[in-house]
């Protein structure tokens, strides 16, 4: 997995472009900047837009080549970011350290996410913001990007039940179009949730 990213990571365009995930940018703007977890950031382009916002962003993802791209960002927008090279299944986080985590298209099979979505939860503080956009199992077929595994995808069912001690303040299934550099492009089934910490 860490060489399928590192090679798709390895070119100079920016894989999902230089902009931030429409739905990470809409709930981030509501949220008052503080501490922010991003696991699975890839080339940082939400990173690098919350840092921009005065978030401070810790960033983890597998790919030497996305911190590299993504540090070559912030750089370009003069902010600064930190990011660590690790396996999300095995990162360690400081409980109740982040007032917000954002998990945006992270591909795992359902019972390792459920396990990461949990050590995610433990490190926000009381009343944390969770956000979280994943491909739905509605996406298998088309082409507009996620993984061509039923696996890696979800239900809305499997979602909410990673959700456990969160008030959940949005929550939904749907086809939106999808316009982020080359391997996110079309009309796209996902699944979006906003959840806080009690």
């Amino acid at each position: 997995m860490k060489e399928f990213w590192d090679n798709r990571y390895s070119d100079a365009d920016y894989a999902y472009g230089k902009e931030p995930n429409a739905f990470f940018r809409e709930q981030t703007d509501l949220l008052k900047p503080g501490n922010m977890l991003l696991p699975g950031e890839g080339e940082g382009r939400n990173a690098v837009y919350a840092a921009r916002r005065g978030w401070q962003v810790k960033a983890i993802d597998y790919s030497e080549e996305g911190k590299r791209k993504a540090e070559q960002l912030a750089a370009e927008f003069g902010v600064s970011i930190k990011y660590e090279v690790n396996t999300i299944e095995k990162m360690r986080l400081q409980p109740t350290s982040y007032d917000a985590a954002a998990f945006i298209y992270v591909h795992l099979p359902a019972d390792a996410m459920g396990t990461v979505v949990k050590n995610i939860l433990q490190s926000l503080k009381k009343g944390g913001v969770i956000l979280m956009e994943f491909f739905s199992k509605k996406q298998l077929g088309l082409d507009s990007g996620g993984p061509k595994s039923p696996d890696l995808l979800y239900t809305t069912e499997q979602v909410e039940s990673w959700l456990t001690n969160t008030r959940i303040s949005m929550f939904r299934e749907a086809e939106i179009r999808l316009d982020e550099g080359l391997f996110h492009q079309g009309s796209a089934w996902v699944i979006q949730a906003v959840a806080i910490k009690e």
